[in-house]
């Protein structure tokens, strides 16, 4: 046998361990139903991203009735998006958790006044919020500026809204407030408080995993958050071809939308995440936004205790 022919053989046997090795299953939950605010994922799975990095990732979405941080408790072995306060929450009631990746650097909530009002002259208004969670910031600043607003939940917030049976809506600008729109209603600036430019912008979707999970898997988390932030920055250099990504999911899912609103939806996501200071997308936790969650939580009520940015970093 000549040494050129063993030197052939054994580079196939390599090659054939290389790419023949099975790659690691990991379960990926988002906290909502399948649309563009998730499209940097769809991306890197499309793409092929989370292959590169050894991964056999399977995306699965909920129906929306059932709030995020449920699932990553019941299962510690996922990894799901939590807004900041989210998180911060659950890290309170002693739920460790890892952000691995922070997508949101800006607040995109707002509340919108069904009737024209000023949502901060509402006081005892009727707000709908959602059934599955989110509402840690809502209910800091319904407290915090004495609203007393009386909370409605809903699995779908437009259609009450629309209907006229609640006051106000709890709302995102790249979700409800495109269907209220779409809808015919067109609010003006007065009925819309954006969180955001009042005080409360507070960091929002980031991908987290309880701090088990990463002790026993650090190296494959941060494969997932490597190929995700890839997906991401994809995403934001070519648009049309995520959003054809993105409205597979959705139809995939059943989820009753359209183009424009997922285009417009991906674009105001997409500038959500441009850092307020440095206009980059720096993907990470600000301490700045941290501590101002932190500070208003506690002032409510919703922390026990103050809470570092330590107790979620890696």
């Amino acid at each position: 046998m000549s040494r050129r022919f063993l030197i052939s053989a054994l580079a196939a046997l390599v090659c054939l361990h290389l790419f023949g090795q099975e790659k690691e299953k990991l379960v990926f939950t988002p906290q909502w139903m399948a649309q563009a605010q998730f499209a940097g994922y769809y991306v890197a799975q499309e793409k092929g991203f989370y292959a590169d990095e050894g991964l056999d990732v399977k995306i699965v979405h909920h129906n929306g009735t059932r709030a995020p941080e449920d699932r990553i408790t019941a299962n510690p072995d996922v990894i799901t998006t939590l807004t900041l306060p989210q998180a911060m929450e659950l890290a309170d009631k002693g739920i460790q958790l890892v952000n691995i990746l922070q997508t949101s650097m800006n607040s995109g909530l707002l509340i919108v006044s069904r009737f024209g009002g000023d949502p901060l002259q509402m006081k005892g208004a009727t707000l709908a919020v959602w059934r599955s969670g989110y509402n840690q910031l809502a209910f800091c600043v319904a407290k915090d500026l004495g609203l007393d607003y009386k909370f409605v939940e809903a699995a779908d917030v437009v259609n009450i809204f629309v209907a006229g049976a609640v006051d106000a809506a709890l709302a995102m600008y790249y979700n409800e407030l495109l269907h209220i729109r779409e809808s015919g209603i067109e609010p003006d600036e007065k009925s819309v408080f954006r969180f955001s430019e009042h005080g409360y912008n507070v960091q929002e979707d980031g991908l987290y995993v309880t701090r088990e999970f990463y002790e026993k898997h650090s190296d494959s988390a941060e494969r997932f958050a490597r190929a995700s932030r890839r997906g991401w920055e994809y995403a934001a250099e070519h648009q049309d071809e995520a959003l054809d990504m993105v409205m597979d999911y959705v139809k995939k899912n059943n989820i009753a939308t359209n183009r424009i609103i997922q285009g417009l939806m991906l674009q105001e996501v997409l500038r959500l995440q441009l850092d307020p200071d440095s206009g980059e997308r720096e993907f990470k936790l600000r301490e700045d936004m941290f501590n101002l969650a932190c500070e208003v939580m506690l002032r409510v009520g919703l922390l026990s205790a103050p809470l570092t940015i330590n107790q979620l970093s890696r």
